[in-house]
């Protein structure tokens, strides 16, 4: 009797070692199962029409397809956003200055003038970021001064019609201040203070030289004659006023058609100064540009030439072009991608202006020396 409980013990023994080998006779705990992830078999992103219906299954699409679409779609709506703004902005500010240039006179120039105001203070915030690259800036109390002479420079262009005087003793005047100054002055803060006198000072003045210097009527200028008395008349309608507005056009259309086809066709490199600029957008601004000029010329018919309308579009180009890769190469100096953030959705002033720089010396002196009679 006491053999069948044994033999029972041993065969169940057996059976056991042979369904479960040794090493699992002491089983490891269960581990867990990854969870089920269900993929929407949808486009990422989804149609419009499937986002506006169904929301919350489009954001699930999305996420089960990865977040590179999500944040691509954000990345695009951004741009999308930032170019809005730029164009209202640019329209607005497009508006505005019309209105100035047409008005002409002081409004004019003090229009230039805090232009130039804002612009120096951007130029010498600029050069100030080249210390750390090893650069040496001026102090900034000559900063600040240099930047109120290059305000009153526009003032006194219209006052007085010359700047020569102006800027020899405001040069000799920063040059001594800081020749004087405690501790070791240094030959870049000289330079940068003289240049930014006659970059953000000098140069634009011209504009108002342009604008008011130029008085001789545009007599064969059409609307001048439909132009309303109270407004100054046919008289208001001056060589200054046609030559201004036509090279403000034109610098505006070389712009908008160097990014438009720089951004579209753009495959060249212009110059290692501003590796976004191609050739071929700029040979698309100075077809822009050159156009503009032309067509602005007929319908005001100044100049009369159609010659040296042609020659006026490519000097305005020209300058418009040597001005923006001057701007970039003081920011590059500076490591900034922007001089500022003024204007909303175009950075600073000087990024807005910086084609208008040398454009107005110029074409006045393009019309004083090189149109006779000043094209009419």
């Amino acid at each position: 009797m006491a053999t069948a409980p044994v033999a029972a013990a041993a065969a169940a023994a057996a059976a056991a070692t042979h369904l479960h080998p040794p090493f699992l006779l002491f089983p490891s705990p269960p581990r867990p199962r990854p969870a089920l992830r269900l993929r929407l078999l949808l486009p990422s992103p989804p149609p419009l029409r499937l986002r506006r219906r169904f929301p919350l299954l489009a954001a699930a699409a999305v996420s089960a397809g990865g977040g590179g679409g999500g944040e691509e779609a954000a990345r695009k709506a951004h741009k999308a956003r930032q170019l809005q703004k730029r164009v209202l902005v640019g329209i607005a500010i497009g508006v505005g200055a019309g209105g100035v240039v047409v008005t002409g006179g002081w409004v004019f120039a003090a229009a230039v003038a805090a232009a130039v105001l804002a612009g120096a203070r951007e130029y010498f915030e600029l050069v100030r970021s080249t210390a750390a690259a090893g650069g040496t800036p001026p102090p900034r109390y000559v900063s600040r001064v240099c930047s109120a002479i290059c305000a009153l420079m526009p003032i006194l262009t219209l006052y007085y019609g010359r700047m020569d005087v102006t800027v020899t003793f405001s040069a000799f005047v920063i040059a001594i201040s800081l020749l004087l100054q405690r501790g070791n002055p240094r030959f870049a803060q000289l330079t940068s203070s003289v240049f930014g006198l006659f970059y953000c000072g000098y140069l634009p003045s011209f504009w108002v030289k342009l604008r008011s210097g130029l008085a001789a009527p545009a007599l064969n200028t059409s609307i001048a004659y439909s132009w309303p008395v109270l407004l100054g008349g046919q008289a208001h309608w001056t060589v200054g006023l046609v030559a201004t507005l036509i090279s403000i056009s034109s610098i505006i259309a070389a712009d908008t058609s160097a990014f438009l086809c720089g951004r579209a066709f753009g495959r060249t490199p212009l110059t290692n100064i501003s590796p976004k600029k191609t050739l071929e957008g700029a040979l698309a601004g100075l077809a822009g540009c050159v156009l503009t000029t032309v067509l602005l010329s007929t319908v005001l018919r100044w100049p009369r030439s159609l010659l040296s309308a042609t020659a006026y579009g490519i000097l305005i180009f020209l300058g418009s072009i040597f001005g923006d890769l001057v701007e970039s190469l003081i920011k590059r100096d500076a490591g900034v991608k922007d001089s500022g953030s003024l204007i909303p959705g175009h950075g600073g002033i000087l990024d807005r202006v910086d084609s208008y720089v040398f454009t107005g010396a110029l074409c006045y002196s393009f019309v004083r020396v090189a149109l006779p009679l000043y094209g009419v």
